[in-house]
């Protein structure tokens, strides 16, 4: 868990405006004190600067203050964010009535910042659904270029630390998209090398996971994993990326010289793509239950700015985590444009 360190070390270093559209929500201020503390970001709080405030006394927390509070219904950039709606709704027939409406609705006030360079990420979720903040995201925020779909990526930290690093492998889609197809796959792949870079600090060795290893098996999801991988070759030439290939092939070095001895990701593997949701998020809940590991996620990726969704069961500590991993995000999203 050194990394998490690392993370929050790294948005200390170069603090960015994450915004928290369920600003009164009682762990997420508690998260937002720890932050505003320690100094990991700017935040911005959306809600009744009265209410925050109380919550903030109830709880008995010190520092909220330091964060930027924003009424959704009462501040001077209402009618900005309400005409850059308009304009980037258009299309829909948006019309002056129905902005007028969701400009104030936290969710898609949050977006409208971010779209408007007046914030840097966003962190929701916990009293949402998944739907409720992804929805504004890709209609606003909309996902990176050259990517179709959103997928959730997970830092995985297992007790086998002669895997990854040290034990840290990514995994995903163990969150958004249920049957990707095989080019969704492959922008899976590419999306979760990058959180492997901005997030995990790694040189990222992709494995497409399957039931089969090179030829091993035949059929139609096979036939998937291998298209993908193909596709994702081209999409990211410069990433070692590789398949399809069964677990213990892609993790396990002497597996993976029986298997797959001329691959280059084979046993050496860091980054883990499942053919689908549902074995994605099996599989990381049977490590968490069974294998001891932690899992912080998911990290949501493929979006033209850093949005990402807590569930609503969610701690102060995935909170806190969360916002770090955040501006982590942003750090890499301008870097990558420098």
């Amino acid at each position: 868990m050194d990394l998490m360190q690392e993370i929050i070390a790294r948005a200390c270093a170069d603090k960015q405006r994450i915004v928290l559209p369920e600003g009164s929500e009682p762990r997420t201020l508690q998260a937002a004190d720890r932050l505003l503390a320690e100094g990991v970001a700017h935040l911005i709080l959306i809600g009744k600067p009265e209410e925050i405030k109380a919550k903030a006394t109830e709880l008995g927390l010190k520092n909220i203050d330091k964060a930027e509070m924003l009424d959704p219904e009462n501040h001077p950039r209402r009618k900005a964010y309400r005409d850059l709606l308009m304009e980037l709704r258009k299309s829909k027939g948006m019309t002056q009535e129905e902005a007028d409406k969701l400009v104030i609705n936290p969710l898609y006030l949050a977006c409208l910042m971010i779209k408007a360079g007046d914030a840097d990420g966003e962190l929701a979720g916990a009293l949402n659904t998944t739907g409720n903040v992804l929805r504004p995201a890709l209609q606003l925020v909309k996902t990176m270029p050259g990517i179709s779909c959103v997928s959730g990526a997970f830092l995985l930290f297992t007790q086998a630390k002669h895997i990854g690093r040290e034990g840290l492998v990514v995994v995903a889609d163990c969150a958004v998209t249920p049957n990707p197809t095989a080019k969704e796959l492959s922008e899976i792949a590419v999306a979760s090398a990058k959180t492997a870079q901005a997030i995990g600090g790694m040189e990222p060795r992709v494995a497409m996971l399957s039931f089969s290893t090179f030829g091993s098996a035949k059929g139609e999801m096979v036939d998937k994993v291998v298209e993908a991988t193909r596709l994702a070759k081209e999409l990211a030439p410069d990433i070692a990326i590789d398949g399809e290939m069964q677990a213990d092939a892609a993790l396990v070095e002497t597996v993976a010289k029986l298997k797959a001895p001329n691959s280059a990701v084979a046993g050496k593997a860091n980054v883990l793509v499942f053919p689908t949701l549902e074995v994605g998020n099996i599989a990381y809940k049977f490590a968490e239950r069974l294998g001891g590991a932690i899992a912080i996620g998911p990290i949501l990726q493929g979006m033209a700015a850093p949005i990402n969704d807590l569930s609503r069961g969610c701690s102060v500590d995935d909170i806190y985590n969360m916002v770090a991993i955040t501006a982590n995000q942003a750090i890499a999203a301008k870097n990558s444009t420098k």
